[in-house]
């Protein structure tokens, strides 16, 4: 068995210079030179290592670097610069071949001009103020999806936009060698859980297919009672157990059946090679009770999830998961589930019956046990705690016919204005921007789900780039936002994206 991966570090990215032979091989040293310099100075400030490769002059070199990048699985993109003149047309190739994201970095090897020392000499080896000029002419003539950074890699503001980039670029990569387990159909009627499974494997990579649940069931039922032990006494220590669940408590079993779903859901993934799943309270088979700790759990370590059936919600939390790593907060799944509508100070409660990460939060949860009212079994065990109040995106994914359609809501988390004793399950209270009644509205118009993922780790500037990367419509309500103003993207984005996929 395999534990899941959520981190960078088997992840690199290729910088590649551009020239050409006119300079002679005096000034073709001094490129080398001064690109390894960039990228060993950028490397530094990013979280994806950056590997400088030889300074690329021909065609045949181009196209051979990108055919190697889109060989190597390690590779999650590539970042090019033009350090002096390299002509355009000997990229055609290499560009044609490339399937990695590729980030267009238009800096320079100083900071500051020498402004008495300029010769000839200086001008013909700082050139990239019109040779990446001369590149982007055929990234757009091409049609090529990429990111553009402007400005010297000694600013944190560059390095930030890169990190941005890379992010967004491991986000793609786990998408594209995501595994998805549906544990059952999704639920019944429900119309936004649905979508094209195939297309969704031809646009991001994702295999997403079906168990069914007593497969799983089988898996829980031959679990070692030592196991149970072990993991329980991990509860003990982690959480807030309440008295009815510790040892000797009167409902001390259910958390031990508690445990035993997370060990047979856990060895059951791991086996497969998934990094997401479902599940559905409509469809548990033999086991005892809907999976609520264990998803809880598994989505803090990194997993995907999606609650009756949504694969593409837990594909979502899969990849902002990654898109995440190493930075504070977390992702989970999340649903809009009431409002308070005083006016002026409408917020959202969201929530879910059982499953929202404790990635959410920083504070120890509380481990309950509280009847469930659907499902038909045993009362689940959860853990309860409210996120933490900060910066966060709600993102959902929706299949609109002819095209997954992503819409992202920047929203600002709050602490619950009141107490809340009677609702045992993870929440989170959120206004969303740029205030209630636009984005509600403009949620609405773009016909987004009811299931999101919230990540208080990605932000959207990382989900842009992600949406550039898949090629994929994205529609973002942020401050800026207005109901006039989307309503018209909605209606000009039906039109490019039905001209861009062709006839």
């Amino acid at each position: 068995m395999t534990a899941l991966d959520t981190t960078f570090d088997s992840y690199r990215v290729l910088f590649l210079t551009g020239s050409q032979h006119l300079y002679g091989p005096e000034t073709l040293a001094q490129v080398a030179d001064q690109s390894r310099a960039i990228a060993d100075e950028l490397a530094a400030g990013v979280p994806v290592r950056v590997e400088w490769q030889p300074v690329l002059t021909d065609a045949d070199a181009i196209r051979r670097a990108m055919l190697d990048a889109n060989s190597d699985d390690s590779v999650i993109g590539v970042i090019a610069w033009m350090h002096t003149f390299s002509p355009a047309k000997m990229w055609i190739g290499g560009l044609t071949a490339l399937q990695k994201p590729l980030l267009h970095l238009h800096t320079q090897a100083n900071v500051a001009l020498p402004w008495s020392e300029i010769d000839f000499d200086f001008m013909n080896l700082n050139q990239a103020a019109h040779g990446d000029r001369e590149f982007g002419y055929i990234e757009s003539r091409m049609g090529v999806p990429r990111s553009t950074v402007v400005g010297h890699v000694s600013d944190p503001a560059v390095r930030a936009k890169v990190e941005v980039w890379q992010r967004a670029a491991a986000g793609r990569s786990a998408a594209r060698t995501l595994k998805l387990a549906r544990f059952g159909d999704n639920m019944r009627f429900v119309a936004v859980t649905e979508g094209d499974k195939t297309e969704a494997e031809i646009r991001f990579g994702m295999q997403v297919n079906t168990w069914g649940v007593n497969e799983l069931a089988d898996r829980v039922a031959q679990v070692a009672d030592a196991d149970v032990d072990a993991l329980v006494a991990e509860y003990d220590r982690l959480y807030d157990v309440v008295p009815e669940l510790q040892e000797g408590g009167a409902r001390r079993q259910s958390l031990r059946d508690g445990a035993a779903i997370e060990i047979g859901l856990r060895s059951f993934l791991e086996e497969g090679g998934f990094a997401a799943f479902t599940t559905n309270f409509e469809d548990l088979g033999a086991l005892k009770q809907l999976p609520g700790l264990a998803v809880q759990r598994l989505m803090a370590e990194g997993y995907g999830f999606g609650a009756e059936g949504d694969w593409k919600t837990a594909a979502l939390v899969r990849i902002a998961n990654v898109m995440g790593a190493g930075l504070p907060g977390g992702a989970s799944l999340m649903e809009d589930y009431t409002y308070d509508l005083t006016p002026g100070s409408e917020l959202i409660l969201g929530a879910h019956m059982l499953e929202v990460s404790p990635s959410l939060t920083t504070a120890r949860p509380s481990l309950e046990v509280h009847p469930l009212g659907i499902g038909g079994k045993d009362d689940p065990v959860r853990l309860v705690f409210n996120a933490d109040a900060g910066p966060a995106v709600v993102v959902a994914m929706s299949d609109v016919r002819d095209r997954f359609r992503l819409v992202a809501n920047v929203v600002d988390v709050v602490t619950p204005p009141e107490a809340l004793p009677k609702l045992p399950v993870g929440r989170a209270v959120w206004k969303p921007q740029p205030d209630f009644t636009t984005s509600a509205t403009c949620w609405l118009t773009a016909g987004a789900a009811h299931h999101t993922v919230m990540t208080t780790a990605a932000g959207v500037d990382v989900w842009e780039a992600f949406a550039t990367m898949t090629e994929t419509e994205l529609l973002v309500i942020d401050d800026a936002t207005t109901v006039r103003g989307f309503t018209r993207e909605v209606q000009w984005n039906a039109a490019y994206h039905r001209l861009a996929r062709g006839l």
